[in-house]
């Protein structure tokens, strides 16, 4: 079904593109005329035969609408516009599951799982070694003190003999790359950026080009120490390399673009739909809360902002007692940290007024015990 929705509502000064335009043959007059006040275009079907479908669209864009415009629901109707309201909410973001991950990383070979905190993207990938790759991995943590050293090889002093000397340690990649060599092996890089890639990487970054892997034609390096008795080092063609990055944190420089072309990024969001479970199984209030910060930041917040919605796993709780401890304890002064920052820019009284909420509804729970 064809349908197209303006970037921003607010912005009156721009028209409905042409290439949309030409989607909607017959109504070139109407688009012409009332383009820059058009926010959104669905065709309604008119065929006897999708008369219910005809009859979704009509009802969603109205409910949509009241919506957006604060508009009360009659008592009848409450049901199904919540209905419609929830299946937006489900459908605001994609869900990416291991297989997915998988069949990315056989095409890419080095693959990023880019987003905010709490959207379970160190458990995605260790999910995807022990399921796709048998287990047979490694993973690493970056941090601001990881070197090339440490990545890629150094020398590390040995005293046994009684005198100092030192001997050449092979760095993560080379043990990764060693071990690949009995099938296939994902190297899993977690934080990756909170190092410096670049001196972290240093020459072995022009190994990171997925086409030019392995046989006569794979890209090689010198090393700047010999690893048992070889002066060059190529990546063998079972190594994989899945990492993840923390989108939120403003206090991290992004990747450099020599960096970033070598590999595909998956944004991983929050799951609603783990939420759901969590509110199932008698947590009703996991799921409004997680349902009013998704609406402040979709809403409200700057298109950038979106990174730094809370994930799901702030909401996972056994009873409700462990559901207001993670909220008082985790996701509130994680709030609180948005705010005194300022990160979401206008829209911060809109965050304060749900962060305003959550306290209530723990403070209260506080009272009744």
């Amino acid at each position: 079904m064809d349908c197209w929705t303006k970037p921003d509502p607010s912005a009156l000064g721009v028209a409905v593109p042409e290439v949309t335009r030409r989607r909607f043959p017959g109504f070139e007059g109407a688009l012409e005329r009332y383009g820059a006040q058009l926010y959104c275009i669905a065709h309604v079907p008119a065929e006897d035969d999708r008369k219910d479908l005809a009859r979704t669209v009509v009802q969603t864009f109205f409910d949509t609408y009241a919506y957006e415009r604060g508009w009360s629901v009659l008592k009848d109707s409450q049901q199904d516009a919540q209905s419609l309201a929830d299946a937006l909410r489900a459908d605001l973001f994609p869900a990416v599951t291991p297989d997915a991950v998988n069949d990315l990383l056989r095409r890419r070979r080095f693959v990023v799982l880019q987003g905010p905190p709490g959207t379970g993207k160190t458990r995605l990938a260790e999910l995807v070694r022990r399921t796709h790759f048998g287990g047979h991995g490694m993973t690493v943590q970056f941090h601001p003190a990881v070197t090339y050293e440490d990545f890629v090889v150094g020398l590390s002093p040995d005293t046994k003999e009684g005198a100092l000397r030192f001997d050449v340690r092979p760095g993560w990649l080379i043990e990764a790359s060693q071990q690949a060599a009995e099938g296939p092996f994902l190297l899993v890089i977690d934080e990756v950026n909170r190092a410096d890639l670049g001196k972290v990487l240093g020459e072995a970054i022009y190994l990171f080009e997925a086409g030019e892997i392995g046989g006569e034609k794979a890209r090689r390096v010198r090393l700047p120490h010999p690893v048992n008795g070889e002066n060059t080092f190529a990546l063998p063609e079972n190594l994989y390399v899945l990492a993840t990055m923390n989108t939120a944190d403003r206090s991290i420089a992004g990747m450099d673009l020599a960096v970033r072309r070598r590999f595909a990024f998956v944004t991983i969001t929050p799951d609603r739909s783990v939420v759901a479970a969590v509110a199932d199984k008698g947590l009703p209030l996991a799921l409004e809360v997680f349902d009013k910060l998704q609406d402040v930041f979709v809403e409200h917040a700057p298109d950038d902002a979106l990174v730094l919605l809370p994930g799901h796993s702030y909401f996972l709780a056994e009873d409700e007692a462990e559901l207001r401890q993670r909220l008082k304890y985790e996701l509130l002064p994680l709030l609180d940290e948005y705010l005194h920052e300022g990160f979401l820019g206008p829209c911060g009284a809109e965050l304060q007024a749900v962060r305003n909420e959550v306290e209530d509804a723990v403070e209260a729970h506080g009272r009744k015990k």
